[in-house]
């Protein structure tokens, strides 16, 4: 049974609910030590424990990963979302917003922010298609382009911080790729 203010019974414990009386306040039963739960024991094994949640751990590498590519690539006055644009269009200059959004896993509302950066910072132009001016391709500067020479040890550098050896990394990726791409075609419980 639920009363407003005061206090009610629910599953034979006694539940206060607070009032907007100014005295509600002061009759709301105190906690005592009793009213702590004995400690329990953490199974191990606990689907529900947090060092067992795989998407704990792959977003706690994530964000690892972040802060080490921040390092590594701050000093290039790049952030990691557009030093990935850069990997893309490494690969194929001409892309359209549409296609490295899909590339990226990015929608156009964050992609579009990045891409005026990376224009603003002369390292890529932006040309709208001359039949459908609604597409927008996206290509290299030259200063872009020398970019891929600059940063080509950070792959690395940022791989030899996992402590894992470049058959490992593979392996990870291998697996990683499964997890992404089964995630994507899965439905939620």
């Amino acid at each position: 049974m639920l009363a407003m203010g005061g206090l009610a019974r629910v599953a034979g414990r006694e539940l206060s609910f607070m009032s907007s009386r100014p005295d509600a306040a002061a009759r709301a039963p105190r906690k005592t030590e009793g009213d702590v739960p004995p400690a329990r024991t953490i199974d191990p094994a606990d689907p529900q424990r947090l060092d067992n949640q795989l998407c704990f751990a792959v977003y706690a590498a994530a964000h690892a990963f972040g802060r080490t590519y921040r390092a590594l690539l701050g000093q290039h006055d790049l952030t990691y979302p557009q030093y990935l644009v850069l990997l893309v269009l490494w690969e194929e200059e001409g892309l359209t917003v549409k296609e490295i959004g899909n590339r990226l896993f990015l929608d156009s509302g964050t992609l579009t922010p990045l891409l005026k950066r990376l224009e603003a910072s002369g390292r890529v132009r932006r040309a709208r298609d001359r039949v459908d001016e609604r597409q927008v391709s996206i290509f290299l500067t030259p200063e872009g382009r020398a970019l891929r020479e600059e940063l080509a040890c950070v792959p690395n550098q940022a791989g030899g911080m996992t402590g894992l050896d470049m058959e490992g990394r593979r392996a990870l990726l291998d697996t990683l790729v499964t997890l992404r791409n089964g995630l994507h075609g899965g439905v939620p419980c």
